[in-house]
């Protein structure tokens, strides 16, 4: 059973965060021969002031 963790900065609509879940899922169906209902994406949101890129926070 494949767990995928994705980290995103905050800001994705609840739409944009399903259609992300919808294609990973399918991306793993198709490359690892598995049932959709076995992979299971997690999603975890850092807000802009505790994620730097570059020395630089975002927030």
């Amino acid at each position: 059973m494949p767990f995928v963790h994705v980290e995103l900065v905050e800001g994705r609509t609840a739409e944009q965060k399903a259609g992300l879940v919808k294609d990973i899922t399918e991306a793993v169906v198709k490359n690892a021969d598995v049932p959709a209902e076995r992979v299971h994406v997690i999603i975890n949101e850092m807000k802009k002031t505790d994620y730097a890129v570059g020395g630089e926070l975002l927030g």
